[in-house]
């Protein structure tokens, strides 16, 4: 084994040897942004059923008449999900309407920031790190963390019983660059497999496909499993896959970023006030939801219905939500990890991170309530 591997920690209960995770950015510098979804740049969520009712008397933040959001339909997203439904954005923002817009995956939704079709984003660390990157740290900030965890590998039992054999099997992820699909890359080369990232071929077929339709691929047997976010992951179950790896399983105290809040450089520096809003209502929902998490999981799922049209039946819900930790602190040291992990692995140039984080906003928010500030890692704006 080469000297810069290491063994799995807390490797699950009948996997192979292997070595730790280099989850992280893997190829995503070297991977093209996708085309846009074919909806554009994200569905726009239903305000009258999210509740955007802006109160009498209140003024704009910022002299706004609108900021707009973007976030996946995921339960990973669950602070945008649930801030959407409870009108806490729309609370803090006074009457400047909060404009939520949907996306399947973070390569469009970094377009949608970049292009200027939405303001601050809910998103994953591999597209985060690739559009700051790829704008040579002008594009992007991220300045809050939002949730841990909620990804899994789940597969066919009839086909796969073990890690080894994913090997010569069809496994879904999102999207062409996201943050599952660089974990699975990644995870695919320390098991000493070879693909090609661009086309998905190679020892695994990497079958890149819409959340939305990955359970009914799944059934027709199109793919044998998916390293997939939830509720997908809970979906597969529902129709008779297992999960054969936790992600969180690969990490040290089972911690490891999976969704940031990011807003353009743009945004945020000539609109400081709008964003400290939405940062407030970003704390207030993540404490809501830790105290009231039975009403916090019913109300992601009503704003996943509005969003999808279909709600989660309880046998999808209630174990999805279970594996997602809900979290302020963006575990800045475990996206550095990643973006190392890479480097070492040869897949990625060394990435210029610094300035990426700017925590400043979040950290006055978190001390005006009281809470504890989070670290940058030392990658935070001058």
């Amino acid at each position: 084994m080469p000297a810069n591997r290491a063994p799995f920690r807390n490797r699950p209960t009948g996997g192979s040897p292997g070595p730790v995770l280099r989850r992280g950015l893997a190829v995503v510098a070297a991977l093209p942004l996708l085309a846009l979804a074919a909806c554009g740049y994200g569905s726009q969520a239903d305000d009258d059923g999210a509740k955007q009712k802006v109160a009498a008397g209140a003024e704009k933040t910022d002299g706004l008449d609108s900021v707009r959001i973007g976030y996946f339909g995921n339960l990973t997203h669950a602070t945008a999900l649930v801030g959407v439904q409870k009108g806490f954005f729309q609370k803090e923002l006074g009457a400047t309407v909060v404009k939520p817009s949907v996306f399947n995956a973070g390569p469009s939704e970094i377009e949608a920031l970049n292009s200027g079709s939405i303001d601050i984003g809910w998103i994953g660390p591999s597209p985060a790190i690739n559009g700051y990157t790829k704008s040579a740290g002008k594009s992007l900030r991220i300045i809050g963390g939002s949730a841990s965890g909620g990804v899994k590998l789940v597969v066919n039992p009839a086909k796969i019983k073990s890690l080894e054999d994913v090997k010569g099997k069809k496994i879904a992820t999102p999207q062409l660059g996201n943050t599952q699909d660089v974990a699975f890359l990644n995870w695919i080369a320390e098991q000493g497999w070879k693909v090609d990232a661009q086309s998905g071929k190679g020892d695994v077929s990497v079958v890149r496909t819409d959340n939305k339709i990955t359970p009914d691929a799944y059934k027709s047997g199109s793919i044998d499993g998916a390293w997939v976010p939830e509720p997908t992951a809970s979906k597969l179950v529902a129709e008779g896959a297992k999960v054969l790896l936790d992600e969180a399983s690969l990490w040290p105290d089972k911690k490891f970023v999976i969704t940031n809040i990011i807003v353009s450089q743009k945004f945020l520096t000539e609109h400081p006030k709008a964003v400290e809003a939405v940062l407030k209502a970003s704390v207030d929902t993540n404490k809501w939801i830790n105290a009231n998490p039975d009403e916090a999981k019913a109300a992601a799922n009503k704003q996943l219905g509005i969003d999808s049209g279909k709600e989660l039946p309880e046998n999808v819900l209630d174990p999805a939500w279970k594996s997602i930790r809900i979290t302020d602190d963006p575990l800045a040291s475990t996206l550095d990890a990643q973006a190392q992990h890479a480097v070492m692995a040869g897949l990625l140039q060394s990435p210029k991170l610094a300035g990426i984080y700017d925590l400043a906003p979040l950290n006055k928010v978190l001390k005006a309530a009281g809470e504890p500030t989070v670290s940058d890692a030392g990658l935070g704006a001058e």
